[in-house]
């Protein structure tokens, strides 16, 4: 299964330059909680703004840079989405982790979005797709300690609705 684990402002955005707009020590504790020991899906120019392979995960990087290599045993380069079916299949998850395009190509195929919602507009030059709330369901919502920033932020968990 695919799940989308994301930090986005009020007005959806995400990073710039290739970088996060803000630093919340609790939300990367978080980020590094959920995504221990699972497999983490992301576009080259998200895995190589985190400056290393990060330890117990295995990064699927989706490239169209057919000569895009990293000589690492904890990265698979792919160079088509359609590489990712057996991970959406897969029963234990999978966190997509971005960028931009990435969370827009894969949103439709998650069952799953851990949004670290901050209360705060942001100028970036990467935004996350609008949440449809006709699709996708809240089932857990808690408010994010206070940190340095002085930023009001929620963790939000939801799932995607199932019809009968």
């Amino acid at each position: 299964m695919l799940s989308i684990i994301v930090a986005k402002s009020k007005n959806n955005a995400i990073g710039k330059d290739n970088k996060l707009l803000w630093h919340i020590s609790d939300d990367l504790k978080r980020f590094k909680n959920l995504t221990t020991n699972h497999t983490i899906i992301m576009g080259r120019k998200t895995f190589e703004s985190l400056g290393r392979v990060l330890p117990n995960r295995l990064h699927i990087v989706l490239t169209r840079d057919e000569n895009y290599k990293v000589d690492n045993e904890n990265v698979k380069i792919i160079h088509d989405i359609s590489e990712l079916d057996k991970y959406v299949q897969d029963e234990s998850e999978n966190f997509v982790i971005g960028g931009a395009q990435i969370y827009a190509s894969l949103i439709s195929k998650c069952d799953k979005l851990y949004i670290t919602q901050i209360n705060k507009d942001f100028i970036g030059d990467s935004y996350f797709p609008n949440i449809n709330e006709n699709e996708w369901e809240i089932i857990e919502k808690l408010s994010g300690p206070k940190d340095e920033n002085n930023f009001e932020y929620e963790y939000i968990t939801y799932q995607r609705k199932r019809y009968k």
